[in-house]
């Protein structure tokens, strides 16, 4: 399918400016891009967004969390400090849908920046507000990151060993990954309701919420019975048993799911001891509960007299649900995620640099999303979009630019 036969990506028309920093609301905005909005990355003139300073350095002077996490966008440098800068803004928000923002509730407002100013300016305006606890209520002008959204939220209680401390559930910037998808699909709810009834709304989206809400019955269990769920290791037993990782052989681990009685004697199957799954022993699921240390033990012994890929392969042969627990290294060398296009090398320009990236996701049928350019030099767009979207010639951006508006 050559460019010029292609479908226009489902978010082509839209515009969205960015002007929040690090991951969680510019998360958003980078999902909208890959699928067609016009991204325009605000930025303060000297230093830009933290992100560029986060994570492994590149050749060109930011990091390739910057390249990866900022792509499709176009960096454009305003200084909202100052009255000339919100005057800018101003306008840019007179032809833009979306605002993806996450500064401290009453930061905007300070620099008349705040919603109502900005939903009279543009009454179609979408605008998500992303922070650590929300707009509202008695921690809304905490600070928040991820790590403490975690904590707040629930799920770093349930991480690591039994009675041991607390560990990270896995990287550092879940939580902010989360609030960008759950901001996204606000902002397309949004966007719905608009095409409806003309009128905009803001988002208001916090971390620790979009931790929370996913833990499953956490809430309701303690609720009606007052359980507190504990930390369990490396096997989590309360509804399903096995149900956990174990080492292997190799000094690797696998992940194994047997979630009912059909799916444990397929692992019975496996391991070569179909016994172990009639009604006499630990055929139902209640039994393995009642008994769960044991069939770990069964489990664990088993996968540590095999190396990880004889594991798999008997799981694999017997329909048993299992997997490796891969570091970074093993999913380069995976053939799903090569068979599946998940990740793309993207040349960095003017640097002969080649980066390794994340793909696209979901995968559309039809319209599916594309990665069209890396993360923006700091103020690579600006005079691009200010003459292109604000008509301004080359003397008044000059102008702007010796007063260090832009």
């Amino acid at each position: 399918m050559t460019a010029e036969s292609a479908p226009a990506l489902p978010l082509a028309g839209i515009r969205v400016i960015d002007v929040a920093t690090v991951i969680a609301a510019p998360y958003c905005a980078t999902l909208l891009g890959e699928f067609g909005a016009d991204v325009l990355k605000v930025e303060h003139p000297v230093g830009g967004d933290a992100l560029r300073r986060f994570g492994t350095p590149s050749q060109r002077g930011d990091t390739l969390t910057w390249l990866s996490e900022a792509r499709n966008k176009r960096s454009v440098t305003i200084d909202l400090h100052r009255p000339e800068g919100v005057a800018i803004f101003k306008q840019l928000i007179a032809q833009t849908d979306v605002l993806c923002e996450n500064f401290r509730p009453g930061t905007l407002e300070k620099w008349g920046l705040g919603w109502e100013v900005l939903h009279e300016i543009n009454p179609g305006l979408i605008m998500l507000r992303v922070t650590g606890y929300g707009q509202t209520g008695p921690y809304k002008d905490r600070p928040g990151f991820a790590r403490v959204a975690h904590a707040v939220g629930g799920i770093a209680y349930l991480a690591g060993m039994p009675r041991g401390t607390p560990v990270t559930p896995g990287s550092t910037t879940l939580g902010d990954y989360m609030t960008g998808l759950y901001g996204c699909l606000g902002v397309l709810l949004a966007l719905r309701h608009r095409d409806r009834t003309g009128q905009g709304q803001y988002v208001d989206a916090a971390l620790y919420e979009s931790v929370f809400r996913c833990t499953d019955e956490l809430a309701p269990a303690y609720g009606m019975y007052g359980i507190v769920r504990e930390r369990h290791g490396p096997s989590h037993n309360d509804f399903a048993c096995p149900h956990g990782h174990f080492p292997t052989k190799d000094g690797k681990w696998v992940a194994i799911s047997c979630a009912t009685d059909k799916l444990f004697a397929r692992l019975a199957a496996a391991m070569g001891r179909p016994e172990l799954a009639s009604s006499s022993t630990y055929g139902e699921q209640k039994t393995r509960l009642e008994h769960r240390h044991d069939v770990n033990e069964i489990v664990r012994d088993w996968c540590g007299s095999l190396s990880r890929d004889e594991v798999l392969d008997r799981c694999y042969e017997t329909g048993t649900p299992a997997g490796p627990l891969n570091n970074i290294a093993d999913i380069f060398g995976d053939r799903q995620f090569h068979a599946r296009r998940n990740l793309m090398a993207v040349d960095v320009p003017d640097t002969g640099e080649t980066v390794i990236v994340p793909s696209t996701i979901p995968k559309l049928s039809e319209t599916p999303g594309s990665l069209r350019s890396l993360g923006p030099k700091l103020g690579e767009h600006t005079v691009e979009v200010l003459s292109e979207l604000l008509g301004m010639d080359e003397q008044q951006i000059a102008e702007l630019r010796q007063k260090r508006v832009i």
